[in-house]
């Protein structure tokens, strides 16, 4: 098994195209974004508020001995607090509600855009990186307000307020202050392009680990088959080493940086304190412009010292938001222009012309020309890659053709709406797929408008009942994930159940009976007559036993159609498919031997 992995690189934080489109996701809540814009600017000018009022209650009332005057400014003071800490909390409220509604609206946004992506996506794509995508990129861009934007224009504002009071209280002070910011600066600076690239290690390790795990737990069958569990262990703890190392690395420089920060912080406090209380020595300064001074400055370094820190979660949330919205804007979808929703169909199916590739060029069909009539059975055969399972995903547009056109009743499938096409189309796959949920639901995938009466109807028809009645529960029994306490002749009859509760004009089976037992499939093929009567029917089988009373048999051979014709007619050809039949016969032949 191999896993492609994905590196991400830091983008620029100022790209406006991005932060246009992320815009379009906060329009709906513009009120409460304003008003976090106002918490936000309130905030930065409540800062200072708390140092100058103790330089004022220390210079103009303790030291002059008024009492009342210093009771009515710690009251303002207190006041002062509880309104801070009051628009504090709402700020913080207020910046992680919005940050969940959007990243809300994002998710169902990105979810339903990945249910209408064709089937060639999904084939080409790691299904851990789409999980990383709507569930660890789009988490991102809730720290994005939470912890950036707003917090870093928050930070800003206050360092403009705090520095704009220093110099109305004390210039030279003031000056002195900021001797140090840029030592601080330069040390910021190479925290965030040191984090910048921590951080990047740390996107790609987790996108990785999870795309690893999505496949080798989802394959862990063939692991165990091939005992192949060391090996995939030792590449596990590889990949998960990589992880704890871009952890391990980012937090180094988070250790380094903060004590750094701190280091410079109290040169900065020792040199206020230095000058400051030769001031006060000579009388130029008074004790509480002091004072708030150093409070000033504990506030002033802060706010630097998050920035680094936001700027980076910032700039991954615009690195996050651009692959999403590239993974939005992607044409991988099927176009779905079609407006004709028939109530019924009588099942007329042509294909005139058809060529085929999933790759460029490389066909996979060759000019397929064929026609099944109202209530007819068309069976294909052929070995493996000739080409028979990509006709009935191009009769249900979950691919494009290149060339060619297909009909259903006169009309061009494209001029259909895609659900309604595919609503008239009952397709029975051979590797079936159970979700974690009630057989109920796994049959009627959801939909109100079918009844238990209607399920156990279709139940009844394909010889699915009694086991189902038979099950705790019986329709409410829970399968688990992908059907694991079922059987696969279980899981089967299930499928069938799914394909006739809609009771489709058109019954499309893909080695339906494979993977079935003997008993089991002749109780199938009972129903299979069922089902098939009325209905236009495509068979794909490679027991040629189960279709020998169809109408027309195909026979496909590396994409291009070399026989066709009736069971009978076939076998007096003496081509291709007389002779797979003789090898069927002489492999049962063998089996009944042993």
């Amino acid at each position: 098994m191999s896993l492609e992995k994905e590196n991400i690189k830091s983008g620029d934080i100022i790209d406006t195209q991005v932060l246009r489109k992320l815009y379009k996701f906060v329009k709906p809540y513009q009120k409460q974004f304003f008003f976090l814009v106002f918490l936000t600017i309130a905030l930065a000018i409540l800062a200072p508020t708390r140092p100058y009022f103790i330089q004022v209650a220390i210079d103009d009332y303790v030291t002059v001995g008024d009492r009342s005057g210093l009771i009515r400014i710690i009251y303002l003071l207190i006041f002062l607090m509880v309104l801070q800490a009051a628009v504090q909390f709402a700020h913080t409220y207020l910046s992680g509600w919005i940050g969940q509604v959007i990243i809300k609206d994002i998710r169902i946004k990105l979810y339903r855009h990945l249910l209408k992506m064709r089937l060639k996506f999904f084939d080409n794509t790691p299904i851990g990186r789409l999980v990383t995508r709507n569930i660890s990129d789009i988490e991102t861009l809730a720290e994005v307000f939470s912890e950036g934007l707003a917090a870093i224009i928050g930070d800003l504002l206050q360092l403009v307020t705090i520095l704009a009071v220093m110099f109305y209280v004390d210039w030279k002070l003031t000056l002195v202050s900021l001797c140090t910011l840029p030592l601080l600066l330069i040390s910021t600076y190479v925290f965030k392009e040191k984090i910048k690239f921590a951080f990047n290690e740390v996107r790609n390790a987790v996108s990785n680990l999870n795309s690893f795990l999505q496949e080798h737990i989802t394959g862990m069958n063939i692991v165990q088959i091939f005992n192949r569990e060391q090996r995939e262990y030792e590449k596990f703890q590889d990949i998960n080493k990589e992880h704890k190392k871009a952890h391990i690395k980012s937090v180094l420089y988070y250790s380094i940086y903060f004590p750094v920060a701190e280091i410079i912080q109290a040169i900065g406090i020792g040199l206020v304190v230095w000058y400051g209380a030769t001031g006060v020595f000579d009388l130029d300064i008074k004790v509480g412009v002091l004072i708030s001074f150093i409070m000033y400055l504990q506030l002033f370094f802060r706010p630097i010292r998050m920035i680094a820190d936001r700027y980076n979660t910032l700039q991954m949330g615009v690195v996050s938001s651009s692959r999403i919205f590239k993974l939005l804007e992607s044409d991988e979808q099927i176009p779905n222009e079609g407006n004709l929703k028939p109530e019924k169909l009588k099942g007329n199916i042509k294909l005139e012309n058809v060529w085929f590739a999933y790759i460029d060029q490389d066909w996979v069909l060759k000019n397929i020309n064929f026609e099944v009539k109202h209530g007819q059975t068309v069976a294909l055969v052929g070995a493996t890659g000739a080409g028979k399972s990509s006709i009935i995903n191009l009769i249900n547009r979950f691919y494009e053709i290149n060339q060619g056109i297909i009909k259903i009743d006169d009309t061009d499938i494209r001029d259909f709406e895609l659900g309604s096409l595919r609503r008239h189309i009952g397709v029975v796959l051979q590797d079936v797929f159970l979700f974690s949920e009630t057989i109920f639901y796994n049959i009627t995938l959801g939909n109100p408008d079918i009844s238990r009466e209607e399920v156990m109807k279709a139940a009844k028809l394909v010889g699915a009942k009694k086991f189902i009645e038979r099950l705790p529960g019986g329709l409410d029994y829970n399968v688990m994930e992908r059907g694991a306490t079922l059987s696969v002749g279980q899981r089967q009859l299930i499928s069938f159940v799914r394909a006739m509760v809609y009771n489709p004009e058109i019954i499309i089976l893909d080695e339906a009976t494979s993977s079935v037992d003997t008993e089991t499939e002749e109780m199938i093929q009972k129903a299979i007559t069922k089902m098939m009567k009325g209905r236009t029917s495509i068979v794909i089988a490679h027991r040629l036993s189960t279709i020998q009373k169809a109408d027309k048999i195909i026979v496909m051979h590396h994409g291009e159609i070399k026989e066709m014709g009736t069971h009978e007619s076939l076998l007096e050809l003496g081509g291709y498919y007389s002779q797979l039949h003789q090898m069927q016969l002489k492999t049962m032949v063998i089996g009944e031997g042993l």
